[in-house]
């Protein structure tokens, strides 16, 4: 039989000719890149090669050498180079949290997230079990008010789900004829809004009145929310303090790991704080606050409270510390008395029930925290590296959107308030004149020396020196202002614990890199004695003289292909998980499931 195959193009048209014509691939685009990386023979070491950083947007690339080193008597066992790998570099996640960034490496910051705030609640990873014992609460403090804006306000809401809300709202601000603030502002602007906004209505958050919105109050409180949660946690604690010795428990007496003896109050305040931006550009913080006692042996144990303490202390003591916590900021040019920091009048305190059943949940707290870790200030409609003297005026307008006057308000107020002193005026350092000179003693040994310096006790004082920052402390305390203009005048972190509240994220970073070590790892059968035989047994150590290569990847080829293959393994993972949770769901306990 005749083959059909015609080797003549009967069209120009791509896609109505024949089979024979194929389009030509071209190596700079994203599709031809890809064909050309996937058809080198060397495409499954270099997929295995970039495996850690394989679903990340801008990877780091490292080049350098890598030792093998055995601690003991410190020889090199081997030896390599990354001019011997792929692409003649080692690559790693850049493990940005923001989801706009980095979407695969905000994913997995996300469940860290979670895991480590499920884990003050519930227990596990070297939490003790006995916290869900403990008082556990999930306050929200907001912002005061800076002037009115649009708002989708619900009275009552009958929707199932919050995410889709689909309620009737109210008026966004209905005034009546007879009301003293309906009308015009004084800049003429109309006071009053009667629309009823959309979930996803741009107008939300944007002021009535640009001219009558105090932005200036509102880039210092965003940058000093971190101190007014600080004092509130303090106040909380002071109170339930009391509460105590009214009820007649005493203090608990501890050592300290210098060796003194404190006495400290039997209960405090652990904590797991997420901060998320409205979208006026104001932070607010979601907690997680949980209700400890103190353990005279141990400072660093977590121990259940008193039995006289309930959840029902806890509320109250976290509301009167809300209530009564406000002080103000220091003296400005722009201001000398300073501004008024306190929280807003909206305080949501609800209890957190770790049965499983329950308005809030400890799985729902956590997730919901987890969740705003990722986010910056994409809600306000802005997105931008730290900002410059050369940047900003591309970001920040006095006369602009509401946006751009905080961001200048933020410039403005953190500008240099001091007269530097001339040069000529400044000390200088102590020099020895050259020749004979005094000797000097050392007031605490009685050395002498030529220098003001001991060298038989700077050993001692370096201890006391290494404490002390090198950079001089700024007598301007706006001047974070500018630093942090980009992010509206919030400097803090997005997702912050006390110490005793759970583990670290080291540990589980550090727990996950020793998984992936060992999980394609093939245990030998036992031995005689029924041991397993662990090749990637702790007996060496690495040392790597890496250097910084660059960021991204070489070709959108490779990012492609790279992208493509995580996306495939997280699928096969989230199968495996969703198949394992539905055999040990339908089979009974104490019954293993098949595939085990």
């Amino acid at each position: 039989m005749a083959s059909t195959l015609d080797l003549t193009p009967r069209a120009l048209a791509r896609g109505v000719g024949s089979n024979a014509d194929v389009p030509p691939i071209y190596d700079y685009t994203a599709a031809g890149s890809a064909f050309e990386r996937a058809t080198r023979p060397d495409y499954f070491g270099w997929i295995e090669h970039v495996r850690a950083a394989a679903g990340c947007t801008r990877p780091i690339r490292l080049a350098g050498s890598l030792h093998t080193v055995d601690p003991t008597t410190g020889r090199v066992l081997d030896q390599r180079h990354t001019d011997t790998m792929p692409d003649a570099v080692i690559y790693t996640a850049c493990g940005n949290r923001r989801a706009t960034v980095c979407p695969s490496c905000a994913h997995t910051y996300q469940r860290d997230a979670y895991q480590l705030l499920r884990a003050g609640l519930i227990g596990g990873k070297g939490v003790p079990d006995t916290v869900t014992q403990h008082p556990a609460v999930f306050p929200t403090f907001t912002a005061p008010s800076f002037g009115p804006v649009h708002v989708r306000a619900v009275r009552k809401h009958t929707c199932a789900n919050r995410k889709r809300c689909d309620c009737r709202p109210d008026p966004c601000h209905a005034r009546r004829a007879t009301d003293a603030t309906a009308g015009r502002c004084p800049h003429g602007r109309p006071a009053v809004c009667w629309a009823r906004h959309e979930p996803g209505d741009a107008t939300l958050g944007q002021p009535l009145c640009l001219d009558c919105y105090d932005h200036d109050h509102q880039a210092v409180w965003n940058l000093f929310s971190g101190e007014l949660w600080h004092r509130t946690k303090q106040a909380a604690e002071r109170h339930l303090a009391k509460l105590a010795r009214r009820r007649g428990i005493p203090r608990v007496q501890v050592v300290t790991a210098s060796g003194n003896t404190r006495t400290v109050p039997p209960v405090r305040l652990s904590h797991g704080k997420a901060a998320e931006f409205q979208a006026r550009g104001a932070v607010h913080f979601h907690a997680l606050v949980r209700l400890d006692g103190a353990d005279p042996d141990d400072p660093a144990a977590v121990v259940p409270p008193p039995d006289a303490f309930t959840t029902a202390d806890l509320v109250d003591a976290l509301r009167h510390a809300a209530a009564q916590v406000a002080f103000a900021t220091p003296t400005h040019p722009d201001r000398p008395d300073g501004w008024p920091i306190a929280w807003g009048e909206q305080l949501d305190i609800r209890p957190i029930t770790l049965n499983g059943h329950g308005e809030v949940t400890d799985s729902m707290v956590a997730g919901y925290l987890a969740k705003y870790a990722t986010k910056s200030t994409e809600v306000t409609g802005h997105r931008s590296v730290r900002l410059t003297a050369d940047t900003i005026g591309d970001h920040a307008d006095p006369d602009g959107d509401h946006t751009a006057r905080l961001i200048d308000a933020c410039w403005r107020i953190g500008r240099p308030t001091g007269t530097p002193v001339p040069l000529s005026q400044r000390p200088r350092d102590h020099r020895p004149r050259p020749g004979f000179v005094d000797r000097w003693e050392c007031p605490d040994c009685g050395t002498h020396t030529r220098y003001a310096a001991c060298p038989v006790c700077v050993a001692h004082r370096q201890a006391g020196l290494d404490t002390k920052s090198t950079r001089p402390a700024n007598p301007n305390p706006y001047a974070r202002l500018r630093r942090w203009a980009h992010m509206l005048g919030f400097g803090g972190h997005f997702l912050t614990k006390a110490r005793r509240y759970s583990v670290t994220f080291q540990l589980l970073r550090d727990t996950r890199r020793h998984h992936r070590q060992r999980e394609d790892q093939d245990h030998a059968h036992p031995t005689a004695g029924g041991q397993l035989v662990d090749e990637h047994d702790d007996t060496t150590l690495i040392v790597g003289t890496l250097t910084f290569a660059g960021v991204g990847w070489h070709t959108t080829g490779d990012a492609l292909l790279a992208n493509t293959a995580a996306a495939m393994a997280r699928e096969r993972q989230a199968a495996g998980r969703e198949e394992l949770a539905h055999e040990v769901s339908t089979n009974p306990a104490g019954i293993a499931p098949a595939a085990a």
